[in-house]
């Protein structure tokens, strides 16, 4: 099991009645619902991060060379561009 902290954590009143109605509707906890909000946030941020950091790694050059080539196979059957 993972080692939890707590955080006394302030919320203005119409965003605590919200997560309040939201997580009863969910049917979890205002605690469950926080910490997955929380994590959801995290994972959205971490993925930018990665994204921003491929894309800072890219070499456009070689993707337009590749791009321009000619030749090659056709499309697999059901990989054709629609009309």
């Amino acid at each position: 099991m993972t080692k939890t902290k707590t955080y006394p954590l302030r919320l203005p009143r119409s965003l605590k009645e919200a997560v309040e109605r939201l997580s009863k509707e969910e049917g979890t906890s205002i605690n469950q619902f926080v910490a997955t909000a929380v994590a959801e946030k995290v994972s959205a941020l971490r993925t930018a991060r990665f994204f921003q950091e491929r894309k800072a790694r890219a070499d456009f050059k070689a993707f337009d060379r590749i791009m321009k080539r000619h030749g090659g196979k056709p499309p697999r059957r059901g990989d054709e561009m629609p009309e």
